[in-house]
């Protein structure tokens, strides 16, 4: 088999300091997996959108894709949508209905509330409103991935998003079945930078959205993280990532083949054990090699663990926290005993997949919690999609008399001091102590 897989990269981190843990701390350091000489090009795409719209988003997908479209073709019918979701295999139908049900369960638990003080003189509120409008990016063709519909579009729905618009550039019929199930509004059938720009700025066609949330490539990431400001994005996504912690308890078959769940994703996927079981290390190489023998996507598996892919040796379950810790992964899975002794220390991760029952694939379709995760280290700041994406927080703020004037003093006196006279006398009239 050409995919040949030799032995798994390894970095021993149990003696002094030394060129292992440099190379771990630059294992940790993902942002350059963000980048690619992408940025010129795309800004000029964006430009080009902003100032030309239509049109300048009809010549991108021409010569990018080489797909002629005009614009009275950019959004899908609803009859279009309707027959493209009717060819879908009913097992298929059964599964994205199943997961749809999940996901959404699990959603409405994230519905706000709003939140402040009533005082009776003054009222002060943390109002959640929902966006009004939001773009759902999903890649196409052979990276069509419906699940993903499903994990970004029903979280806007529950947080009861006026609209919500997915892009998506050669739509698959399970594409727009899991538009359906997900509460999707409108489909446009454009990909690419040119769709995140003509999303951030409004054409003639494509509406302006307030937020735009999904996975895409290289250009697509680019182009999110330029628009950012003129719209909200979800965050800049990398390639997929997962840590797994095991010890001499774990089973070398499962733990291959969760490493394997993530590696096939794409060449750039960073597939990392952690244990500090060396003879762990060994028997999970044997099951790679098995494994990966009869795996489809066997290529992209066995480079993505050749060049991303690491087993790291520590001292203890300590070490596995403080290690796991500082890589930040997107999915991190416990597949040692007594899982749940660690989950409390485990602080940066995006997800974390409790004990050798739970795979990380279960997280990608029918868990529940949404499988857009922080990646590249961000899973120290950020946080997974959830509904919190989709609402906006406003103040709302009411005083009596008596509540201004308990409070006038101390307005006035640090008005004066930033030197805003204007401020301080605002309140002054109010009290009639201004003629």
């Amino acid at each position: 088999m050409s995919a040949s897989l030799p032995a798994l990269p390894r970095l021993d981190l149990r003696g002094p300091e030394g060129a292992d843990h440099a190379a771990w701390r630059a294992r940790c350091n993902r942002l350059q997996l963000l980048g690619g000489d992408v940025e010129t090009a795309v800004r000029a795409i964006i430009d080009d959108v902003r100032d030309r719209g239509d049109a300048a988003v009809r010549e991108a997908t021409a010569r990018f894709e080489g797909r002629e479209i005009v614009p009275e073709e950019f959004e899908l019918s609803l009859a279009a949508r309707g027959e493209a979701s009717a060819r879908v295999q009913s097992d298929v139908r059964a599964a994205l209905e199943f997961a749809t049900q999940r996901i959404r369960a699990f959603h409405l638990t994230q519905r706000p509330d709003p939140t402040g003080i009533d005082a009776g003189t003054t009222l002060l509120t943390s109002r959640p409103t929902p966006l009004r409008r939001v773009g759902v990016y999903a890649p196409g063709g052979t990276a069509a991935y419906p699940s993903s519909v499903l994990m970004a579009a029903i979280p806007a729905a529950v947080a009861g998003v006026g609209e919500i618009i997915l892009f998506t550039p050669r739509a698959s019929d399970v594409v727009l079945l899991a538009a359906e199930l997900a509460g999707v509004h409108r489909v446009f059938a454009i990909g690419g930078a040119q769709a995140i720009a003509a999303a951030a700025f409004g054409t003639g066609r494509v509406p302006k959205v307030d937020k735009i949330v999904g996975p895409g490539n290289a250009w697509v990431t680019a182009a999110k993280r330029l628009v950012y400001g003129v719209c909200d994005v979800d965050g800049i996504a990398g390639p997929s990532e997962i840590l797994v912690i095991a010890d001499h308890t774990s089973d070398p078959e499962i733990v291959a083949a969760d490493l394997l769940s993530q590696a096939e994703h794409d060449p750039l996927a960073c597939a990392v054990l952690v244990t500090d079981a060396p003879e762990l290390v060994e028997a999970a190489e044997v099951e790679l090699r098995r494994q990966l023998a009869s795996l489809p996507r066997a290529e992209i598996a066995a480079s993505s663990l050749r060049n991303h892919g690491a087993a790291v040796l520590v001292r203890d379950r300590a070490a596995m926290v403080e290690v796991a810790n500082g890589y930040a992964p997107e999915h991190l899975e416990l597949l040692i005993a007594d899982p749940d002794e660690l989950v409390g220390a485990l602080h940066s991760a995006g997800a974390i997949f409790v004990g050798p029952w739970t795979p990380e694939a279960a997280g990608d379709y029918t868990a529940g919690p949404s499988h857009v995760l922080p990646t590249a280290g961000a899973a120290r700041f950020a946080s997974p999609l959830g509904v919190w994406d989709f609402v906006k927080y406003t103040s709302v703020i009411r005083f009596h008399r008596d509540a201004l004037a308990a409070q006038a003093e101390a307005i006035v006196t640090l008005a004066r001091a930033e030197g805003l006279e204007a401020h301080a006398r605002a309140v002054l009239r109010r009290m009639g102590r201004l003629p």
